[in-house]
């Protein structure tokens, strides 16, 4: 395994990241165990989780994942040794059964820190991460920023930050990071973390990867020369950068099927661009997924790359793809597709 630095905290993290959302979902606890076993027999050090987890969100599924961790964190000794990262929700309107209001008020993040941490039976969060931003900005399946004169989000960043300091100081947090944020985000978080003395976002969770390379855009910058660095999330696209769509080996229950509403990578210039680069894998004879995985592991701007798997199988290749020898000949005809299909799942 390889580590990286987790922003300027001195914290050694796994290249690979292990995420859990399918957990109490796709998969049942005895699997999630099966699989962080496994994980931390390779070398993974750094598990990825969140309040609304499991996914697709759902009331009767919420917080199962954390849970999930919780009963295989209690009674191992390793504790310390194990990184573990959460989220707290911003504003939906189709989540307010979690917690109403969505927000991150003094008294919502009081709320969401002590049932993240009742559920993952943990005295302390090593990583917390606001989910999404509240006012309306680029994420999840949006390109560019659209402004809306309407939005009601107010400046309340300086307060954010003053709050989670509390919980630093308290020891149920040790750092903090950003999520499906923009540059303009993310810097004024680190802008006002540096005025007033207060602890800095030491990490950017959004999505990356070979149909979604928006990140290189401002925020790749941002990431290295402030030392907020990329967890990479989606790095597979829903499993669509595994070749097993264009290949018919599928299963069934494959994520894209199962869950008609998630065709954010599914529209036709992903399928072409994913076939472009199935051709490419293959010349070179390795798989799509680890090229895919190998080129997320070996941008600068990476600190981690969030895997996810509902099988055991999978869940191997995945973290096999660390030691993928990700040559200059691959990125340049990676380069040549990008330049003609740039972005195709945003």
């Amino acid at each position: 395994m390889k580590y990286s630095e987790l922003g300027n905290t001195g914290l050694q993290v796994s290249k690979i990241c292990l995420g859990s959302m399918t957990w109490g979902e796709q998969n049942t606890e005895a699997e999630g165990h099966r699989q962080m076993d496994y994980a931390i027999e390779r070398g993974i050090n750094f598990i990825d989780t969140a309040e609304l987890y499991s996914v697709p969100g759902r009331k009767e599924t919420q917080g199962s994942t954390e849970r999930i961790i919780g009963t295989w964190l209690k009674g191992r000794q390793d504790r310390d040794k194990i990184i573990i990262g959460s989220k707290i929700c911003g504003p939906s309107a189709g989540l307010s059964y979690i917690r109403n209001p969505l927000n991150f008020s003094k008294e919502q993040i009081a709320i969401a820190v002590e049932g993240s941490l009742k559920r993952l039976q943990a005295d302390y969060i090593d990583l917390y991460q606001l989910h999404w931003p509240e006012r309306k900005a680029n994420f999840f399946s949006t390109l560019g920023y659209v402004h809306d004169e309407n939005d009601p989000w107010e400046d309340n960043f300086l307060e954010i930050l003053e709050t989670l300091q509390g919980y630093i100081r308290e020891g149920k947090i040790r750092h903090i990071g950003i999520s499906n944020e923009t540059a303009w985000g993310a810097m004024r978080y680190l802008h006002l973390a540096e005025k007033h003395d207060l602890p800095r976002m030491v990490s950017i969770q959004n999505a990356y990867n070979l149909l979604n390379r928006s990140f290189e855009v401002g925020l790749a910058e941002v990431a290295v020369r402030e030392k907020c660095g990329l967890l990479a999330y989606s790095p597979l696209a829903f499993g669509m950068l595994t070749g097993k769509y264009h290949k018919k080996t599928a299963r069934e229950d494959a994520r894209i099927y199962k869950y008609k509403q998630y065709a954010r990578y599914s529209a036709p210039h992903s399928m072409e661009a994913t076939a472009k680069y199935l051709a490419i894998a293959e010349k070179y004879g390795i798989s799509l997924t680890q090229m895919s995985l190998a080129f997320i592991n070996t941008r600068p701007w990476t600190t981690a790359n969030i895997i996810g798997a509902t099988s055991m199988e999978q869940l191997k290749e995945n973290i096999d793809s660390i030691d993928v020898d990700f040559t200059p000949e691959m990125l340049k005809e990676i380069e040549e597709v990008h330049k003609v299909i740039s972005n195709p799942a945003p």
